[in-house]
């Protein structure tokens, strides 16, 4: 799998593409606030766009879902509580669109490459971390030294612990790839996160 990251927007959003070498399919990890800066880089590629995927529904990471699709078209996945969050609370200001709802445990193909969804509600109901080989995708779950907040509409602390602690309680030492900011390995926040060694209980 050949990872690359885009920073999009005036709040700096990691967008990542993931690709299948063998097959030249890839996933799009949250466009971000560039859609068309993304298509782009696909096509310089030389890939085909597989799947949009998207951690959450917050609009930091959805604004450039409609112009991406519009270029590229792709299903979109999103888990349904954040379809939900955004029907009663509009997280995304008017920018989700999706085809296709993923949930706790569901495995999706792009190629010969596999991701595995973990719902971890907290930053948002239906935030979802996915997990390909050894990258964890965190979206706004878990950052370098910290985690997504919880004081947005549809945040919760409560579910912000239980969700890092099964991150915590996931084998090997991951590559993090957080929705913001520098990556980080799932030892380093084992051992220095506060907010995951507090869901952890240590």
């Amino acid at each position: 799998m050949k990872i690359s990251v885009m920073v999009l927007g005036p709040i700096r959003t990691n967008c990542y593409l993931a690709a299948d070498e063998k097959t030249n399919r890839c996933a799009v990890i949250d466009p971000g606030a560039s859609g068309e800066r993304v298509a782009e880089v696909i096509k310089k590629a030389g890939l085909t766009l597989d799947k949009i995927l998207l951690t959450h529904a917050h609009f930091d990471h959805t604004g450039g879902l409609r112009a991406l699709k519009a270029a590229l078209p792709a299903p979109v996945y999103v888990h349904p509580d954040d379809a939900e969050a955004d029907r009663l609370l509009g997280i995304s200001r008017g920018n989700l669109i999706y085809d296709s709802f993923y949930e706790d445990g569901d495995e999706l193909s792009v190629g010969e490459l596999r991701f595995r969804v973990l719902h971890t509600p907290g930053h948002t109901p239906g935030s979802v971390c996915l997990l390909a080989g050894d990258a964890l995708f965190t979206g706004d779950t878990l950052f370098a030294g910290d985690c997504g907040r919880t004081d947005l509409p549809g945040g919760d602390y409560g579910q912000m612990l239980a969700s890092l602690a099964k991150l915590g309680a996931l084998e090997g030492d991951l590559l993090v790839l957080p929705g913001h900011e520098e990556q980080s390995t799932l030892d380093d926040e084992r051992a220095h996160n506060p907010n995951l060694r507090e869901a952890m209980g240590r």
